[in-house]
């Protein structure tokens, strides 16, 4: 049986403990980051869009670079959007400042009606660097 590498960025664990996942998991050379919100540090959410999605970045950030990653290192990406016909403009005004230069990874957009009061989530795949 497999164990499970976690991977915790610093001042969050608190949020992963009380909601049951772990942020990230290290597998056969790849790092699995769970969805990661605009949350402020409580949890809550960033009300202003493009402050959320900044935030959720940081977020994502924070836990690439616990495992000693970057988004350079991401193959994979799948943002999840409420509402996407009203906001995917305004998100993506933002994204190209985390986005990282070509060649960029592949991206799913999906649809959703309900994100726990979130308007927009992102969850990647990342190749861990050769150790």
């Amino acid at each position: 049986m497999t164990t499970r590498e976690v991977v915790f960025p610093a001042g969050r664990q608190a949020l992963y403990e009380r909601n049951r996942y772990s942020p990230a998991v290290r597998s056969n050379g790849l790092l699995f980051v769970s969805g990661q919100v605009g949350s402020r540090p409580d949890g809550s959410p960033e009300p202003d869009l493009k402050a959320q999605v900044r935030l959720a970045f940081e977020n994502l950030n924070a836990v690439l670079r616990a495992a000693d990653c970057s988004f350079d290192d991401v193959v994979d990406v799948t943002v999840f959007i409420v509402n996407p016909e009203e906001r995917f403009e305004t998100i993506w005004e933002v994204v190209p400042d985390y986005w990282g230069d070509a060649p960029f990874p592949n991206i799913t957009c999906v649809g959703v009606t309900w994100l726990y009061g979130f308007q927009f989530e992102i969850k990647v795949i990342a190749k861990l660097p050769d150790t």
